[in-house]
């Protein structure tokens, strides 16, 4: 009887295995959507447009970037680990993907469960920026005037919970000062007024800061890496100004919903690296101060369930609490 039962079962399931390799074999059929959780103008806008356009040059097929900005992300990433699981909805995650967990006491999706990895695709120190008018020019003196006036000194950043967000509270627990934060829907707004002299400062990628760096409009004071960036030697870290031990990165990955085939995870995969890696694509990255990297889906499963440990560990620790 269970021989019978096996053997007329067989075909669907030879059907089904069919059926999933010419949906790999044909994929994509049309245009791909990438969900970017950031308005467009900041770093993972940047890094977003330039991924959909070389690979969807690979791909054969146009990806669309979707920018759905603001309530901490969270917004983005339910659409995302919501949408069908066949390929054409991907999402650019960033480091907040990994914070959240440890800063909101309820998520809608499982940031794990929820979602298939395709790869990570850059790292970066992030740059501690300065508008020019606050006369300050590296992390001692930001310390020591944020002693001298508690609160009065105001960051932006991309949003409460983003790397940039706690990036900052980091220093100010680590140093024991106090900064007013002012959160903005996306980089690309947040710096406009760190320009402006709306803002004081701003820790953020320096994908879309060092342009400005370079022009004048903005002051670099330092950089979050554990060392110097090989883009920017010249900038001091902040473990440099006398907080050792002080590190943090913004990475941004590619991902899928939960469930998309396996072949299409592949395929997505190959071609997402072979663009990573590619000559220009590097270059264009590495310029900007973002590393590209391009992993397996295995090694950035892995490497997610660290940065959430670790972020969880330093949330709880310092008593850093949504806004």
């Amino acid at each position: 009887m269970q021989f019978r039962i096996l053997m007329a079962a067989a075909p669907c399931v030879l059907l089904a295995m069919f059926g999933v390799a010419a949906a790999a074999d044909t994929y994509p059929r049309h245009s791909v959507r990438l969900i970017v959780p950031y308005p467009p103008g900041g770093a993972g806008d940047i890094v977003g447009r330039l991924l959909s356009s070389r690979l969807g040059e690979n791909l054969g097929q146009q990806i669309v970037v979707d920018n759905r900005g603001g309530g901490a992300q969270l917004i983005a990433t339910e659409i995302a680990a919501k949408a069908p699981a066949d390929g054409y909805t991907l999402f650019l995650a960033s480091a907040t993907h990994s914070i959240n967990p440890g800063l909101q006491k309820k998520l809608p999706y499982d940031t794990v469960k929820d979602f298939a990895s395709i790869s990570l695709v850059t790292s970066s120190p992030l740059v501690f920026v300065a508008n020019q008018s606050l006369g300050i020019s590296n992390i001692k003196e930001l310390v020591a005037a944020a002693k001298a006036q508690p609160g009065r000194i105001a960051y932006a950043s991309s949003g409460p919970g983003t790397g940039g967000h706690l990036a900052v509270e980091l220093l100010s627990w680590m140093a024991g000062i106090s900064l007013t934060h002012v959160p903005y829907k996306g980089a690309g707004p947040a710096l406009i007024d760190v320009i402006a002299g709306q803002v004081q400062i701003m820790c953020t990628s320096p994908l879309p800061a060092m342009p400005h760096v370079k022009s004048g409009k903005l002051r670099a004071l330092a950089m979050t890496g554990s060392a110097r960036s090989r883009a920017t030697p010249e900038i001091p870290t902040v473990a440099e100004a006398g907080y050792p031990g002080y590190e943090t990165s913004l990475w941004y990955a590619l991902l899928a919903p939960a469930r998309t085939p396996r072949a299409i995870i592949s395929r997505l995969h190959d071609e997402t690296v072979k663009v990573i890696k590619a000559p220009g694509m590097a270059e264009q990255l590495l310029a900007q101060g973002a590393e590209p990297i391009g992993s397996s889906p295995q090694e950035f499963d892995a490497y997610l369930r660290t940065e959430i440990d670790r972020w969880t560990k330093l949330i709880a620790r310092a008593n850093i609490r949504s806004e």
